[in-house]
């Protein structure tokens, strides 16, 4: 059976892909469980945690310069690939939480 910390990852994963939805406000949720709980976890949980603050920031970051570039209309690209991406880490580190696996290249900007 999962512990509390696996369930609360579980749920992270699912508000920080939510967030596509509702405008980032229920990613901005997952943000702020994943940085209070990742100090008290062991890995590899700490490390999903971590996936999803990075995940998040550097996806406000990509939202950020793809809202600057729509005036000259790459941005709309951009944003469409931003989406791509922050969907695919969320479905590949929910995957990966659930096989008990730490998330592939934590460290990347990519997917």
């Amino acid at each position: 059976m999962p512990d509390n910390h696996t369930q609360l990852c579980k749920l992270a994963y699912v508000l920080l892909l939510l967030g596509i939805l509702t405008g980032g406000l229920t990613a901005l949720v997952a943000v702020v469980i994943a940085h209070l709980h990742a100090p008290q976890t062991d890995d590899p949980v700490r490390a999903h945690f971590r996936f999803q603050y990075r995940t998040f920031w550097i996806g406000l970051l990509y939202y950020f310069i793809s809202g600057l570039t729509t005036l000259a209309l790459i941005g709309w690209v951009l944003l469409t690939i931003t989406v791509v991406w922050w969907v695919i880490r969320g479905l590949r580190g929910l995957d990966k939480l659930n096989r008990g696996q730490p998330p592939a290249n934590l460290e990347t900007w990519g997917f």
